[in-house]
């Protein structure tokens, strides 16, 4: 994911792709960071792009001293960002600490990285790709040792997937590349791709040395618990265990901008504490979910005429908390991610893509949106692509693939997939519609509805409520508590919200989907949308039986092991589309043992359509024709209704408010050598 609660770190890694990030009550854990941040505006993207907010000022209004003090949900378990449990922390360790060739700007667009790249061109096409690479002459190991291409093979070999003893990950990639070698000089680096590669510069950030990478060894453990080398305006100095704290310090080697900080101290706080941190001035920097943010801006809202005065420091009608809580402010953007409704479409009524249909056009996704982000005074417009983001170059709103929202075709669907309403009403009224249009005149004021291919269906959507029987009017209105009318539109409701239907019922059982939602701390606003969703489906005859579950085995024991029906969780969205996607929405194949590999497609809906477009996608050296087979793809994966995106996630950052040039960053991830407090 979801969205608004607290960072809340689920992770599931797929040793054949790429890192997967599963975010479920709130969770962010990021692709490998691509450390730096441009201020470049989008081009040629429909929508805007949200804003980094990041009190952003230029170096020389930033003081040259200080420790900043970040919060993380846990510390590193490993600083080597390629194994299965990398984490956020390892990935800030590495945007710190290691070069970055290619950063993203605001609007996740890769930029080269001047400090360790002096060009990077595709230089041929035909036979083969080949890629150059001119490293900037200053970049060097802080062991002395120049970066060069021994580095870059190294990582290749390390990371290509022919050698099993290397515990990696994912390769997507660097398993297209046939050789590397060094160029016309020290500074330059060769690449030949054996297949094309349009996502070239994702490769190499960040990079690792040639004693990290160079074996299975050094790959597997030098790097977990320490960072010998480096090559970034910091370096890993300590970790304390007892105060939960990781400190960075300034490297002197740095060739680039001096770093401001003297010190970023990585520190161990879980969501639900961060409040207190922040208070206690334990913490300088914390992601946060809406309840901390919205306290932290009512303690910093002006004082009314007469409070505080005196000398008095505790305000009338403030929490005893307010004053420990001024002098922060709330950064907020939307990340580049999206909480999406998972529909496992592996068995069961989900099975019948006409019923995944169903529950895509029963729900309001734009209510969804507005409820979440429009209280942040954030943009509320519903997402409308699973591989962009709004304002990313490359994005459309392809959700027409599958329709808004409508209660009547939810329900055409559904009786056209044989779930009739209770008491075989459907059947009855097919019948009297077919005696209408035998002789000529319209049963209803509207005519049945047809499916995307002009079939008729068996049920006439949205009967009136004079036409249920006396049970089901009963069993309605003990599940709502009061009687329920039917709107213009056919769907019944209550005081302005939708009432539960009869459930819909085929060869005896009940149209009953299990819902699995979150239950950790932090989690009421994602429970809060699921609430929301349940209630647009009953509505439509679609009961939901909806299970809470520990944040430890939300995504092992129900999402990978496709123990659901319906799920809220989010990916993040990516510069490298049709590499990165690929995984998570590729058709599950069966494998040798019967079981069924589904890599990241943790909902089981897939088609070839969808596999060819991204293997054309990513194998296009022409970055506009890729990014028009994205999008055909996206377009296919809508109408598949596996997965629906909702919104785009919130980004709330509570920092001190002398922070300068980190909170929110959106798109743009951190120049670190720019962190610091106003001077």
């Amino acid at each position: 994911m979801a969205p608004l609660s607290a960072p809340l770190s689920t992770l599931a890694r797929s040793r054949t792709g790429r890192s997967a990030v599963l975010l479920a009550a709130g969770v962010l854990l990021p692709l490998p960071v691509l450390a730096g941040c441009g201020g470049a505006d989008h081009d040629g993207a429909e929508g805007s792009v949200t804003p980094p907010d990041i009190a952003a000022a230029p170096r020389a209004k930033v003081a040259d001293r200080g420790t900043l003090r970040w919060a993380v949900d846990a510390l590193p378990a490993t600083f080597n960002a390629f194994q299965a449990d990398a984490d956020t922390a390892t990935q800030r360790v590495a945007g710190a600490t290691l070069p970055a060739l290619f950063t993203m700007d605001r609007s996740g667009r890769p930029q080269r990285n001047p400090d360790y790249l002096t060009a990077a061109t595709v230089v041929e096409r035909e036979p083969r790709q080949v890629v150059v690479y001119k490293l900037n002459p200053k970049a060097a190991w802080s062991d002395g040792k120049a970066l060069s291409a021994a580095d870059f093979e190294a990582q290749w070999k390390a990371l290509r997937g022919k050698d099993s003893a290397y515990w990696t990950a994912r390769n997507a990639g660097y398993d297209r590349i046939d050789r590397i070698e060094r160029g016309a000089n020290a500074q330059e680096v060769k690449v030949t791709f054996a297949k094309p590669f349009v996502d070239w510069a994702s490769l190499f950030t960040p990079l690792y040395p040639r004693s990290v990478m160079g074996s299975p060894g050094g790959f597997n453990d030098s790097a977990r618990n320490e960072l010998k080398v480096s090559a970034g305006p910091f370096r890993v100095d300590s970790r304390d265990k007892d105060e939960g704290t990781l400190t960075l310090v300034r490297d002197p080697k740095w060739w680039g901008d001096r770093a401001k900080l003297d010190r970023l101290v990585l520190r161990a706080v879980p969501p639900g504490e961060r409040a207190d941190a922040l208070a206690d001035g334990k913490l300088d920097l914390a992601e946060v979910n809406p309840s901390v943010a919205n306290r932290i801006i009512a303690a910093n809202k002006p004082l009314k005429k007469g409070e505080g005065e005196k000398g008095n420091r505790a305000v009338v009608g403030r929490p005893p908390e307010a004053e420990a809580l001024r002098g922060l402010a709330v950064r907020r953007s939307l990340e580049p991610a999206y909480t999406q409704l998972a529909l496992n479409g592996a068995s069961g009524p989900l099975a019948d893509e006409r019923v995944r249909r169903a529950v895509a056009r029963a729900i309001d996704r734009k209510d969804l949106a507005e409820s979440v982000l429009a209280p942040l005074g954030l943009p509320a417009a519903p997402l409308g692509s699973h591989l962009f983001m709004a304002g990313q170059q490359g994005y459309e709103d392809n959700s027409d693939a599958i329709g808004g929202p409508d209660p009547k075709a939810a329900e055409a669907l559904l009786a056209d997939a044989g779930w009739q309403e209770k008491g075989s009403r459907g059947s009855a009224l097919a019948r009297r519609q077919a005696e209408a249009d035998k002789a000529g005149r319209p049963g209803r004021d509207t005519d049945p509805a047809e499916d995307e291919e002009g079939t008729r269906t068996t049920d006439e959507p949205g009967a009136d409520a004079a036409e249920e029987s006396a049970a089901e009017r009963q069993e309605r209105e003990e599940r709502t508590g009061q009687p329920g009318d039917v709107d213009e539109k056919g769907s019944r409701d209550t005081g302005g919200k939708a009432a539960a239907a009869p459930v819909r019922m085929k060869d005896g059982k009940k149209l009953t989907l299990r819902f699995i939602l979150p239950e950790g701390s932090g989690a009421e606003p994602v429970r809060a949308v699921g609430e929301r969703i349940a209630q647009r489906l009953e509505a439509v005859g679609i009961r939901t039986d909806i299970t809470k579950v520990g944040d430890s085995g939300y995504f092992k024991d129900h999402i990978a092991a496709g123990a659901y029906d319906l799920a809220l969780y989010s990916w993040p969205a990516t510069a490298f589309p049709a590499t990165d996607a690929r995984p998570v929405f590729a058709k599950p194949q069966p494998a040798a043992d019967g079981s069924l590999l589904v890599e990241q497609n943790y909902t089981r809906v897939g088609t070839d359509q969808i596999d060819q477009l991204f293997e054309q996608a990513s194998t296009e050296l022409d970055p506009d024709v890729s990014r028009e087979l994205v999008d055909r793809a996206d377009a296919r994966i809508w109408a598949a209704a596996g997965s629906i995106p909702l919104y785009q996630r919130p980004e709330l950052v509570a920092a001190r408010d002398t922070v300068a040039n980190a909170g929110a960053f959106g798109f743009a991830t951190p120049r670190y050598q720019d962190l610091g407090f106003r001077g």
